[in-house]
């Protein structure tokens, strides 16, 4: 008889990672996690404070009930551990009306009868008049379920949660190799070999280098805050979560001043983040890194200084269509992969998490999974 180690093991305990381990231990499944570094590190994604957090998702019409999913856990995680983990402040969805910030963000509305509003230029000047030089024919729409969740909060909550629940957590552990062997799977460390039933595998950057097969690109992405020129006129509270398109049709997100930080803002593509090797990634930052995103603020948001009064670094990594690869690659039932979070994938981290242990253990899933399913590259 085969002796298991445990019958599932996680391996990267980052965004999904942890929350899959949380809402497989909820399960009362035998699990394992594995984190390279320790929960709530710098050297991934899930780090910089802050993340957006939107409900009517401009991405797709079926994130909208990963969201509404991720809300609630998000909640649970902050009452059990007693840490502010997410805020509503609701959100501005700002561009052209043909635009893909407000048509997307009106799509998702419609199919899941979300009560966004609709602003005028003019109002939207009016009620917010930090936003400037926004052309009269553009329009916001305004999220009431948007806001921000603190990325470090919400993975150390859900490691925590997940051993409360029985999971077992090997921190500073890194994984060499995850090999399908005949009845389960091998999860290699310079410790020892595991050997587990199934394995999920959510490793952020470091995923292409684990399920080698999936089409992954990790990007050196730099994070900036912007000081105000005037004390408390870009608080969070009077400048609320947005995501904004330009007449260029240039994006660019950000929200105001909280936790006793700047303001953040980003860009949503820069030709400055470049694909990168997650083990040889340069932390440093240097001019051209915000160099797009401070010409942005000084156009779009002169009531900040255009010098980033903070910068950091993190990884995004990419997919070719920009959409998560969630499920099972080539339909194997020993194996299930969470990744390519694309720069959007935080809010949904608890979701995903609940998500990739349904498939774990074959219950139906909150959606239909084809959107998100890796098999749409391996096919």
């Amino acid at each position: 008889m085969t002796a298991y180690d445990a019958d599932v093991a996680v391996v990267g305990l980052g965004a999904m990672g942890s929350s899959a381990l949380w809402r497989l231990a909820e399960r009362g499944v035998d699990v394992v996690g594995f984190e390279r570094f320790r929960p709530g590190h710098v050297q991934g994604s899930s780090h910089g404070h802050t993340r957006l957090f939107r409900v009517a998702c401009l991405e797709h019409p079926s994130l909208v009930p990963f969201a509404q999913e991720s809300l609630r856990l998000w909640r649970i995680l902050q009452e059990r551990g007693g840490t502010p983990i997410i805020d509503i402040t609701g959100g501005l969805m700002i561009g052209a009306p043909d635009s893909e910030v407000v048509t997307g963000t009106l799509a998702a509305a419609r199919e899941h009868d979300l009560p966004v509003r609709t602003l005028t230029a003019g109002e939207l000047a009016t009620e917010y008049p930090q936003h400037t030089e926004v052309p009269a024919d553009h329009v916001a729409v305004w999220d009431p379920m948007a806001g921000v969740v603190r990325p470090e909060a919400g993975v150390v909550a859900a490691c925590a949660a997940a051993e409360a629940a029985g999971a077992k957590v090997y921190t500073d552990t890194r994984v060499l190799g995850v090999e399908l062997v005949a009845g389960g799977v091998a999860v290699t460390t310079p410790v020892r070999t595991f050997l587990v039933r199934q394995a999920v595998v959510t490793a952020g950057a470091w995923l292409g280098s684990l399920v080698p097969e999936l089409p992954l690109e990790p990007v050196r992405t730099p994070m900036t805050w912007f000081r105000a020129r005037t004390p408390g006129e870009f608080d969070i509270a009077r400048f609320p979560v947005f995501v904004r398109g330009l007449a260029d049709d240039t994006w660019f997100w950000g929200h105001g001043a909280i936790d006793g930080l700047d303001v953040k803002v980003g860009p949503d593509q820069d030709p400055n983040f470049y694909p990168v090797d997650p083990d040889q990634v340069d932390r440093g930052v240097s001019p051209a890194d915000f160099a797009l995103v401070s010409d942005l603020v000084a156009r779009a948001l002169p009531g900040l200084e255009p010098v980033p009064s903070r910068t950091t670094t993190c990884m995004i990594t990419r997919s070719p269509d920009g959409m998560f690869q969630l499920g099972r690659p080539r339909d194997d039932p020993r194996l299930v992969v969470g990744g390519g979070c694309s720069g959007h994938a935080f809010k949904h981290a608890p979701a995903i998490g609940e998500f990739l242990a349904q498939l774990t253990v074959g219950e139906p899933t909150l959606v239909e999974p084809d959107f998100v399913d890796p098999n749409r590259f391996l096919r």
